[in-house]
């Protein structure tokens, strides 16, 4: 039987289905609402599918599929699949490193501390933390909440009863309350072992009350040295938490889910909320082999978070709906508010996660980078070609004062400075952007054409639709429009606008691609500005010697050429003038500055 009659014979039920090549090796593992449905959507025409889909699908030799009872088993299993068989074609989880988790040790007087490995029947684990730095954090304040010991002794009720051991540094200076010489119960010892684990589960709030309750107590019993005690540890709990984002007291306990993408690449974050309390971000990226919805793409990341962290909370915040069901779950997408605050601050996690990864990029290995910059470009535009060569044109003038453009060219996402160029508008009088824009774009390439220069692949045109519409004038008068991508981009929202297309592109504040665009119109914006007040500092400087009676545009300019400034002409000698300009407009020249300094 081949694969096409296996699909035909699929039951319209949840479960999980394994694509297998010529060799028996699994190469793709999926869930489905809807096997039969949702099988069949991969042999559909093939112009249907994306062209990463069609590869793999040709490559499938036999399928095999498993039922279960919900869709939310059928997620589950699909993940356990997916890290067991790694098949090439899934998204991968790329989770190498080895995050730190904080256990409280099985033992008599158990310890608290901070691992890399978990080992089975160890003890209880709490984690694990993608900030290392927030998991020591945790482990001082217990350190200074609680005196428990950290020292490998073995310590048996029969061995302290016997006296084996001696009291420690730790306990001289406080740190440790010494249960090794019977200082402290049994049952004392596992009264701050069970705040400790209170703390480490989100019941900080509880803590605070707890302890405020006992120090009222403990001071209206007369016992000022204990209450103190409950205090410290009071105070120490709330200055921990104030810098934990609070959403509010009566906040539940929440799962928060988010996801940035670029391209293939997806970024998440999971928050776990506690009391009002964030006590829980863990960050993981994701690579999706072939094209998948970002539905499914943000279950497969809950689905993970559930196999790590266990069954998540009864109110979970996500972007949007994800791609499965999961039951005794109310999945909410908010607009405003609370919830919003918390997605945002996930998004935030997210989003530093991706700079995080391409500024290493950049640093290690900066061609691949840049390369792949290009590639999101590409894609995110709508482009037959890679941009390697894009340039970008800004206009500058003030009260239509010197009017000037400029061009600066960006290289395989680079700036490419030896390639800037200005130019003073010619043809056009006063302050007209838009007929100036068609000017120096139709100088720019009249010219490189003339030269059999090569065209770049992508036109920036710093402004809205104005603007666009004549440089686009001027590229079909050279006959070119049809062979360049020409955008423009407007700086009120940073949109993006195309032509012909009615509606203007948004792209994600954190793309690449949006970076790059706003990195070349700024580029542009700078170098037409300093050349725009160089011109106009020049003009301003020649007008001082152009009032003098008598000198010209062309003597000024003789005078500046050769004594660079306007102060230096003041203060030269009339010799020295006379070498310059003649004896008659040196004595002008020489009088009108002695006449000013009386």
């Amino acid at each position: 039987m081949n694969v096409r009659e296996k699909v035909s014979l699929l039951p319209h039920s949840p479960g999980v289905y394994r694509f297998l090549d010529s060799s028996g090796t699994v190469i793709y593992v999926g869930k489905a609402k809807d096997l039969h449905r949702r099988v069949s959507q991969y042999f559909r025409p093939a112009e249907s599918l994306d062209r990463k889909t069609r590869v793999m699908v040709g490559k499938i030799a036999d399928m095999m599929f498993a039922v279960v009872n919900s869709e939310q088993d059928a997620l589950l299993l699909e993940n356990n699949l997916i890290k067991k068989l790694q098949p090439r074609y899934n998204i991968l989880l790329k989770d190498s490193k080895t995050y730190p988790w904080i256990v409280i040790k099985k033992e008599p007087f158990p310890r608290v501390m901070l691992t890399r490995r978990m080992v089975k029947g160890g003890g209880r684990y709490f984690g694990p933390y993608s900030n290392a730095g927030y998991a020591h954090a945790m482990l001082e304040l217990i350190s200074q909440l609680y005196p428990l010991r950290n020292c490998k002794l073995c310590l048996s009720e029969e061995s302290i009863a016997k006296g084996k051991f001696k009291v420690c540094l730790n306990a001289h200076l406080g740190r440790c309350c010494a249960p090794c010489v019977g200082t402290t119960s049994k049952a004392d010892y596992d009264a701050m072992i069970e705040a400790t684990e209170t703390l480490l589960s989100g019941g900080a709030r509880g803590l605070i009350r707890e302890n405020r309750e006992k120090m009222t107590q403990a001071a209206e019993a007369l016992r000022f040295e204990e209450a103190q005690v409950y205090k410290d540890r009071a105070e120490l709990l709330e200055k921990h938490y104030s810098k934990s984002p609070i959403v509010n007291n009566t906040q539940r306990d929440t799962d928060v889910f988010s996801m940035v993408s670029e391209g293939e690449e997806h970024f998440c974050n999971f928050m776990r909320i506690r009391q009002g309390c964030v006590v829980q971000s863990f960050n993981m990226e994701l690579e999706a082999r072939i094209e998948e919805p970002q539905e499914e793409v943000l279950a497969a990341f809950m689905a993970e978070m559930i196999s790590k962290f266990g069954e998540l909370s009864k109110e979970v915040v996500v972007p949007f709906p994800p791609g499965g069901e999961f039951a005794g779950v109310e999945v909410t997408v908010p607009v405003k508010g609370d919830k919003m605050e918390l997605l945002r601050l996930s998004t935030k996690n997210a989003g530093a996660l991706k700079a995080e990864k391409y500024r290493h990029e950049e640093k290690v290995n900066p061609d691949e980078h840049y390369e792949k910059v290009m590639q999101n470009l590409q894609r995110d535009l709508g482009m037959q070609d890679m941009p390697q060569h894009i340039e970008c044109f800004d206009n500058s003038n003030i009260q239509g004062t010197n009017p000037v453009a400029s061009c600066v060219v960006f290289r395989n996402a680079r700036p490419s400075k030896k390639d800037y160029r200005h130019f003073k508008i010619k043809t056009v009088v006063g302050a007209n952007d838009y007929a100036s824009m068609k000017e120096v774009v139709n100088r720019r390439y009249s010219r490189l054409m003339a030269e059999r220069e090569p065209l770049p692949q992508l036109i920036v045109i710093d402004g809205g639709r104005g603007q666009l519409h004549f440089a686009l004038e001027a590229l079909q008068e050279l006959g070119i429009a049809d062979k360049l991508c020409v955008v423009g981009l407007a700086k009120r929202l940073e949109e993006i606008i195309r032509p012909g297309d009615p509606y203007p592109l948004f792209l994600d504040k954190n793309s690449s691609s949006l970076k790059v665009l706003m990195q070349i119109r700024d580029e542009a914006h700078r170098f037409g500005i300093t050349f725009h007040r160089s011109l106009r500092s020049k003009s301003q400087i020649g007008s001082q010697l152009a009032e003098i009676k008598g000198v010209g545009e062309a003597t000024a300019a003789k005078l500046l050429s050769h004594f660079k400034s306007v102060k230096r002409v003041r203060e030269a000698s009339l010799q020295d003038l006379e070498a310059v300009v003649g004896k008659r407009l040196a004595a002008t020249v020489y009088n009108h500055f002695k006449d000013e300094d009386k």
